[in-house]
């Protein structure tokens, strides 16, 4: 039987090993396309899976109210099993910030704070990268305009 403790130090260096290629290498295909969205993610999922089925919710645990749910991580499988969700879903969502930002055309560099947030703070992480996707584009419209407008 594997510890909750491994469990997480697997998951939590499977995830910044994802990481690491979106920050350090996001135009390699391998990292930015397969490790990060796919395959870091389809392995903490396993453990996921795992989880959820083989424990049991505490008597009166569950997703109905914010009682039950604070019942349901008493156990602390069940929030280590949540804590990978976070790792899974944060990454991905880092991942399509890569991706996007590269099919609009924002600097990378640009770019890595907003992966530091979505890392730390998922959902708004995800806002920053929106924020910065919004100036952008609404900047390379204008620019746009100002080059078509010149004689």
């Amino acid at each position: 039987m594997v510890a909750a403790d491994q469990i997480f130090s697997l998951c939590s260096s499977i995830a910044l090993i994802g990481w690491a290629g979106l920050v350090f290498t996001p135009r390699w295909v391998i990292a930015r396309d397969w490790v990060a969205p796919v395959i870091a993610p389809l392995l903490i999922a396993i453990f996921y899976a795992w989880l959820m089925t083989s424990n049991s919710p505490p008597d009166g645990g569950g997703f109905g109210s914010l009682s039950s749910v604070m019942i349901l991580f008493s156990d602390p499988n069940l929030l280590l099993a949540g804590w990978i969700h976070y790792l899974a879903f944060d990454l991905f969502v880092g991942a399509w910030e890569v991706r996007d930002a590269q099919r609009t055309g924002i600097h990378h560099l640009l770019v890595v704070p907003c992966l530091f947030s979505t890392l730390m703070a998922g959902p708004a992480g995800l806002a920053f990268y929106w924020l910065l996707r919004l100036f952008v584009v609404q900047t390379k419209r204008r620019q746009s305009k100002v080059d078509n407008s010149a004689p």
